[in-house]
């Protein structure tokens, strides 16, 4: 081995070039010392140097003249060309070598541990000479390890950017704080569409990059399992009014889903047993709960940006903050009020609201909260004092503007118009969404919604004992039962619509009149009409998706929800084209297939009835087309995904900073 290896290194020193030699020899002397101080324990497969295993086959001199390209190639493993020589195909080792040329990328470690049984073999040879080759191993391996321990890096780096990665679109706005006020939210209390929106927006809101708290009363009516959950945050005493005495105001927090839920705790004004008992026992409610909201505010040091009141029952908060509170911190963020149903607008006679309130008197005048002399309108004086007004439909922020659905405040709200807009509301998916509801018999989505919402519809049948027949059109109304929601026209057209091919099925409950007419026609019709007068969440669910079009032929809709929900199941809506009922149903028109489900313009039972006709025509001869408008309508977008952005815009525009 000894004679070998001497002659290997003459004949690498012949045919060396001159000077070549001598600056590579010396800067290869230079780089292992590096390569020590860097790497100690890759010097042991440095003097391994698998080419001087090669260089074992180098009987016919041929790797020796192979070693110059292993300077030129900086990866050890690209000396492997010698594989390609004949006598390579004799040596094993060169074989093993091949592992490592594929696992260059990321496997070296398996060649080192290779490298030490020629490290043994080197040691009991004991081959001085191997030392030069051990130098030219250094500079071809030493570019190497610096490439594998980079891509090793580049792994541990590039999984938290790939964690983070998701995050960032969600924060393409500016940051703003909001606070909710607000007399219900679901799922502590409810009783129509407000509690749906202060549940709903804000989680969403969340989600646009804004940090919310909604405030509530903690009414005695609130489930017990959320009053155990809620922790203590404070309590203070606050005057009240005219009333010459100091009132506790307890603060209860319950946080849920990045929310903060305060609760303002009075038992002397919410120990009822229902939110709303009468405006005898309301109006001094919410006089204290409005000014309340605002002093928990400073007293927790939480002061927001923006605080949206919502409703008469909260109106009163930017009087409050205008007035009493526009030198103390909470005075100083914007307010947007938002109408979700003018008719309710919280009229008492002003000494009564004066002696509740302690207002100064210059807000009881015909600009603000004054309305026919001698009474005080709540609402009224919150429209006067809010920076912005909302509410829950462009058309019906048009509609209120009028004498027919302005309820005496038209003239004021056209003086106000220039800071009144309308935006849509929309549905919460994670409680409204065929495709995981439990309340269902069989999930469905877009995808394969006409196999089974047949199904849905046989299992209503069945829950309700109407006649089980999938070709009948059921038609669904869930309600409140009284006037403002159209059931006149539909208690007017019941007869005419009950041919034989038509189920009806009715869940709500109300006025007294329209309870008993809808149980006299669940009697008169057996097993095609189902009058279910009581309020069933999971039961409304399955309405939705069994039936094949659903009634809202309401005198006004704000905004309404129920045709959202009966469109993001499939069920076509039958609506008359008042505030967002025209927002968010387009006409269907037989002569290009467009629209989303069937619409009347003027209150008309005659036209309602059209309107049903019209349906029915579509469902039972143009099925084709009918069921392209119900996966249309399943497609259709009415998340409060769009609806939220509308809010924040509306948040950024009133803090520019």
């Amino acid at each position: 081995m000894k004679g070998r290896v001497v002659v290997a290194q003459k004949k690498a020193q012949s045919t060396q070039k001159k000077t070549a030699e001598a600056k590579g020899a010396s800067t290869s002397a230079k780089k292992p010392a590096e390569s020590v101080k860097a790497a100690p324990v890759k010097s042991e497969p440095v003097t391994k140097t698998e080419p001087a295993a090669k260089a074992e086959p180098a009987k016919k001199t041929e790797p020796a003249a192979k070693a110059e390209p292993a300077k030129k190639t900086e990866p050890a493993a690209k000396a492997e060309p010698a594989e390609k020589v004949e006598p390579a195909k004799k040596a094993e080792p060169a074989e093993k070598v091949e592992p490592a040329k594929k696992a260059k990328p990321a496997a070296k470690k398996p060649a080192a541990k290779k490298t030490k049984p020629a490290a043994k073999k080197a040691v009991a040879e004991e081959t001085k000479p191997a030392e030069p080759a051990a130098e030219a191993a250094p500079v071809a391996e030493q570019p190497a390890a610096p490439a594998a321990e980079t891509v090793a890096a580049a792994e541990p780096v590039a999984e938290p950017v790939v964690e983070a990665a998701p995050a960032q679109p969600q924060y393409d706005t500016p940051r703003r704080s909001v606070a909710f006020i607000g007399s219900e939210c679901h799922p502590f209390v409810k009783t129509g569409g407000l509690g749906d929106v202060m549940y709903a927006l804000p989680r969403e809101l969340v989600k646009q990059n804004c940090d919310v708290r909604v405030i509530l009363p903690r009414y005695a009516c609130i489930p017990q399992k959320y009053q155990d959950k809620m922790v203590y945050r404070g309590e203070f005493y606050m005057d009240l009014g005219e009333t010459g005495r100091s009132y506790y105001v307890g603060i209860m927090e319950y946080i849920w889903d990045g929310v903060v839920y305060d609760f303002i705790d009075n038992q002397e004004f919410f120990s009822a047993g229902n939110p709303y008992v009468g405006l005898v026992e309301d109006i001094p409610k919410y006089c204290f709960f409005s000014k309340a909201a605002l002093a928990a505010l400073n007293y927790m040091n939480w002061i927001p940006d923006i605080i949206h009141c919502h409703d008469w029952q909260a109106a009163l908060v930017p009087v409050f903050q205008k007035t009493l509170f526009k030198d103390s911190p909470v005075g100083h963020a914007k307010s947007v009020l938002t109408i979700h149903n003018l008719r309710f607008q919280g009229i008492y006679n002003i000494p009564t609201i004066r002696y509740w309130t302690g207002l100064p008197a210059e807000v009881f005048n015909m600009g603000a909260l004054q309305q026919a002399w001698r009474d005080a309108n709540m609402l009224k004086g919150g429209l006067a004092y809010a920076d912005r007004i909302t509410t829950v439909s462009n058309t019906y922020a048009w509609e209120i503007q009028t004498p027919e659905y302005g309820e005496k405040l038209e003239d004021h709200l056209r003086y106000h118009s220039y800071k009144l807009r309308g935006i849509v509301n929309g549905i919460d998916y994670g409680m409204w969404n065929p495709a995981t509801d439990p309340a269902l018999a069989v999930n469905y989505d877009i995808t394969n919604v006409l196999e089974r919402k047949p199904q849905n519809k046989l299992a209503l049948q069945k829950e309700l004992g109407l006649v089980e027949d999938e070709g009948k059109l059921v038609v669904g109304l869930i309600s409140r039962l009284t006037n403002q929601k159209g059931l006149d026209l539909v208690n007017a057209i019941v007869p005419q619509i009950m041919d034989g091919n038509t189920q009806v099925v009715v869940l709500g409950t109300g006025d007294k009149e329209y309870e008993d007419t809808f149980r006299y026609y669940e009697n008169a019709y057996k097993g095609m009409f189902s009058a279910c007068i009581q309020y069933d969440e999971s039961r409304a669910h399955r309405i939705y998706a069994g039936a094949d079009v659903l009634l809202v032929p309401s005198r006004f809709e704000p905004c309404g929800l129920t045709q959202l929900n009966a469109m993001h199941y499939g069920t076509l809506p039958i609506v008359r084209e008042t505030g967002g009922l025209k927002d968010t149903v387009e006409p269907y028109n037989v002569f290009n297939g467009g629209g989303n489900g069937f619409t009347f313009d003027r209150y008309d039972a005659g036209l309602l009835l059209d309107a049903i006709n019209r349906a029915k025509t579509e469902y039972f001869t143009s099925r084709y087309h009918w069921d392209e408008v119900v996966q249309r309508d399943m497609a259709k977008d009415v998340s409060w995904t769009n609806s939220a952005r509308q809010y924040k815009d509306l948040y950024l525009e009133l803090t520019p900073w």
